[in-house]
């Protein structure tokens, strides 16, 4: 095989579209803007634009919670990488394998609000973590090579008063007792 060989896969590279080439071309005249008016033109911008009257999406009000800027961000890693990374000798199993440990051998940029622990591959080495939190088929896997998972995330309590429905539901069922 030489250079002048090879050739890509057929069909994986298309000619450009030539528009405004005349009528034979099929993208001639109007070169496939339809007719006149504003979009014809270049420099469109009318995407909710409702010609100076205040548009809908800004009339409506805005409803409901989001969580977004209370959300913690976890960085995740499987198990099969941290098994890669002990093998390449760029963790320490005789220390617990926390966030910082993680970092330090590169596995991801930085901790975050924590690392969540996931049951991706497959783990040999005998390793104590100290994680945010850990998927049932993480902690089984740890468990079963002879390591441990301390999860460092706080406990979820249970609210003291139901809302909505379940608030509805409660009371009838307290009424009954």
């Amino acid at each position: 095989m030489k250079l002048n060989q090879i050739a890509d896969n057929p069909g994986s590279r298309k000619n450009r579209m030539r528009i405004g080439r005349g009528i034979g071309s099929g993208m001639g005249k109007t070169g496939g803007r339809g007719g006149k008016g504003q979009t014809a033109r270049s420099g469109v911008r009318i995407k909710g634009f409702e010609g100076g009257q205040m548009p809908l999406h800004r009339r409506l009000p805005k409803r409901g919670f989001r969580n977004t800027p209370f959300a913690v961000k976890l960085n995740e890693t499987n198990l099969g990488k941290v098994q890669a990374a002990i093998d390449a000798g760029l963790i320490d199993i005789k220390a617990p394998v926390d966030g910082a440990a993680l970092v330090k051998a590169g596995l991801m940029r930085r901790e975050r609000g924590g690392v969540r622990l996931l049951g991706g591959g497959e783990l040999k080495s005998k390793v104590d973590f100290a994680v945010y939190g850990a998927s049932k088929s993480a902690v089984a896997a740890v468990e079963k090579a002879g390591g441990s998972v301390k999860i460092l995330a706080p406990k979820k309590e249970e609210d003291a008063e139901p809302r909505g429905k379940n608030k509805r539901k409660a009371a009838a069922d307290s009424a009954k007792k």
